[in-house]
C-alpha cells in the first residue's frame, strides 16, 4: 500500500479525523510519503502547498474546514483506492521581488501577488508589463496579479475574471480603481514580467503581500510566475478543479 502522510489544521474536525485515518492507514514521515493528504479548509491547503513547493509529492486535500473550494469531500473509507485514480493538476507559483528604501524581499506565492494602501490615502501606481509602461498612473486602494488556481479567491472578490487552469493567462485585477475609472484590469500571458512603481511612495505608502508574506513600505514590484517550481494537486474524478473552476463562472 502507498505511504501516506496526514497533516491537519488545528481544529478539532481535523485534528480527530487526521487521528482516525491515521489508525486506518497509517501515518508516513512526510519526506517518506507517496501522497500527502491535507485535512482542512483552504486556508490550511495553502500551508500545505507552501511547504511541498517544488517536491514531488502530491497533495490531496480532503476538506475539514469552511470553505474548502480547493479540498476534496471527507470520505473516511476506500482512501488508497481514491488516490490511486485522482486527476492531477499542476499549478505554478508566482516570484515577487519587492523594493524597499534600503532592501529587496523575495517571496512566492500560490494565490496571488497583491499590492494594498497603508493609509487613508489612495495609492498612486505605475504598471509596467514586459519592461513597457501600459499604465502611467492608477489611483487606486490596490492591485493584485493572479495565478489561474488563484483567481477564485482575492481576485474573483475584486471582481477579476476566472481563469481556466490550461489558459496560460494572468489576472492583473485593480482593487476600487478611482482613475482611471474604467480600467477593470487585463489577462496577461502566463510568461508576462509585470513591475509595479509606487509612486508618491512617501506620502502614500504601500504594502506588498504574496500570499501571507508581507512587505511594507516597498517602492517597486516585480512580479512573473516561476515555471522551475510546481506542486501536484489531486482530486477526485467527479470534482475536478479544472471543473470547479468552470462551474464556478456560473454560480449566482
Amino acid at each position: 500500500m502507498a505511504a501516506i502522510a496526514f497533516l491537519a489544521s488545528q481544529g478539532e474536525a481535523a485534528q480527530a479525523a487526521r487521528a482516525r485515518l491515521a489508525g486506518l492507514y497509517g501515518d508516513a514521515p512526510p519526506a517518506q510519503a507517496d501522497f500527502v493528504v491535507a485535512l482542512g479548509g483552504d486556508g490550511f491547503m495553502l500551508e500545505v502547498q507552501h511547504r511541498f513547493l517544488g517536491r514531488n509529492t502530491p497533495i490531496y486535500g480532503m476538506n475539514r474546514g469552511s470553505v474548502g473550494f480547493l479540498m476534496n469531500s471527507y470520505r473516511e473509507e476506500d482512501l488508497p483506492a481514491r488516490l490511486a485514480v485522482a486527476l492531477e493538476a499542476t499549478l505554478h507559483p508566482l516570484r515577487m521581488r519587492a523594493h524597499t528604501a534600503d532592501k529587496t524581499h523575495a517571496a512566492l506565492a500560490i494565490n496571488e501577488v497583491s499590492l494594498l494602501r497603508e493609509t487613508r490615502q489612495a495609492a498612486k501606481l505605475r504598471i509596467m508589463v514586459d519592461g513597457k509602461e501600459r499604465l502611467p498612473e492608477l489611483t487606486c486602494d490596490g492591485i493584485l496579479l493572479a495565478t489561474p488556481a488563484g483567481s477564485t479567491a482575492y481576485n474573483l472578490s475584486a471582481h477579476g475574471p476566472i481563469v481556466p487552469l490550461d489558459a496560460n493567462l494572468l489576472p492583473l485585477t485593480p482593487i476600487s480603481a478611482f482613475r482611471p475609472r474604467r480600467w477593470r484590469g487585463a489577462l496577461l500571458p502566463s510568461e508576462a514580467r509585470v513591475e509595479i512603481e509606487v509612486l508618491e511612495a512617501q506620502k502614500r505608502p504601500v504594502s506588498a503581500t504574496a500570499d501571507y508574506t508581507e512587505v511594507r513600505d516597498v517602492r517597486r514590484v516585480e512580479i512573473r510566475e516561476d515555471r522551475s517550481l510546481s506542486m501536484t494537486m489531486l482530486f477526485d474524478p467527479d470534482h475536478s478543479l479544472s471543473e470547479r473552476i468552470i462551474a464556478e463562472q456560473f454560480t449566482v
